[in-house]
């Protein structure tokens, strides 16, 4: 996709379909900044224990309005209806602050996308939560995330600056992004030779045993070709997120788990084994989380096709909304094993 493809007419959007979170407010923001269409939202988040704007989705309504010098209505905190009408798509350096734990990832991928086909390079720093239960953690992004979308033919960078947990957040990733993109589309059907499958416990001001402990754990029941413990400053804490690395030739997955007041750190450790044996014993390429981050660069290609471990509903919503802003088509087709085969054209 070379240029934004302009649009006029408004799109209308239940923001309680399907998995009913902010995926549908996230993926319609990117999607109205590069098309050029407005859109209006009703039930924003309907299905979940707190309806309507968080501050995290605030933070990426507000970030799209300044990148795109969009009208909005109804950005604040707590609403459940917002109005979108976005302009042209602007490079520069922004600085954006959620002000509580919520995901800085989230924010920023709602904007990247628009920033890949600015006329310019720009810079995202965007600060509150980096490591959370109800997101990709900043390390996913940049391991897993960036690698396939240099391949597509986008240049950016990802740096985490510190880390931020639940429930002090407080911490800070910062993008760098050359715009003027042209996105060409990938196929991931093989993962290639397994090149390393690695663990990693983060703890900030908790006891580094509690690392140890989950990484005991994960070598009993993972073949682990390197494992390490990393004790962050204790101001970035308190917190604790287990990682553990599949490298292949051509994907990269991670699968995280989260340290919490009251569960052990060898719950927290098979929370995560039990993640990355799905993934390994599984023939698919992708994993579910990448699969449904993958959607949007891929229908912006105009093609492309994946195996995924699952068709989340996660996924099954973002496709929805996809395909009201973009002239395509994304097929999901069952394969052996629960295994998904998911098609752009």
């Amino acid at each position: 996709m070379k240029n934004q493809v302009l649009r006029q007419d408004l799109i209308e959007l239940d923001g309680s379909h399907g998995e009913g979170g902010g995926q549908v407010l996230r993926t319609a923001l990117a999607l109205s900044m590069i098309t050029g269409t407005p859109f209006k939202i009703e039930r924003v988040r309907a299905k979940r224990s707190k309806p309507g704007l968080l501050r995290q989705h605030l933070t990426a309504v507000l970030a799209a309005s300044t990148v795109s010098n969009a009208k909005v209505q109804g950005a604040k905190l707590g609403s459940q209806a917002l109005r979108f009408e976005p302009g042209p798509i602007r490079a520069g350096d922004y600085r954006f602050a959620i002000g509580s734990a919520g995901s800085s990832t989230l924010v920023l991928q709602t904007i990247l996308p628009a920033l890949w086909f600015a006329n310019g390079s720009s810079t995202v720093s965007v600060s509150g939560g980096t490591h959370n239960k109800a997101a990709p953690p900043a390390d996913f992004l940049i391991r897993c995330w960036l690698p396939l979308l240099a391949r597509m033919g986008v240049t950016q960078s990802i740096r985490l600056n510190r880390h931020g947990f639940y429930p002090a957040g407080g911490g800070e990733v910062l993008a760098r992004i050359e715009g003027s993109s042209i996105l060409k589309p990938i196929t991931l059907l093989e993962r290639g030779e397994r090149q390393a499958l690695c663990a990693e416990a983060l703890v900030a001001g908790v006891p580094s045993g509690i690392a140890r402990r989950e990484l005991d754990k994960v070598t009993e029941q993972l073949d682990c070709t390197d494992s390490k413990v990393r004790e962050l400053p204790q101001e970035e804490g308190p917190g604790n997120v287990l990682m553990i690395e599949a490298r292949y030739a051509e994907i990269t997955e991670l699968f995280t788990a989260f340290g919490e007041r009251g569960i052990s750190a060898e719950t927290v450790a098979a929370t995560a084994v039990q993640e990355a044996l799905q993934y390994l014993q599984s023939s698919a390429v992708v994993g579910e989380y990448l699969a449904d981050q993958l959607l949007l660069p891929m229908a912006l290609a105009g093609g492309g096709a994946f195996t995924a471990t699952t068709a989340s509903s996660h996924l099954r919503t973002n496709i929805t909304v996809i395909e009201k802003f973009l002239p395509v088509e994304i097929q999901i087709h069952e394969l052996d094993g629960g295994v998904v085969r998911i098609e752009i054209s």
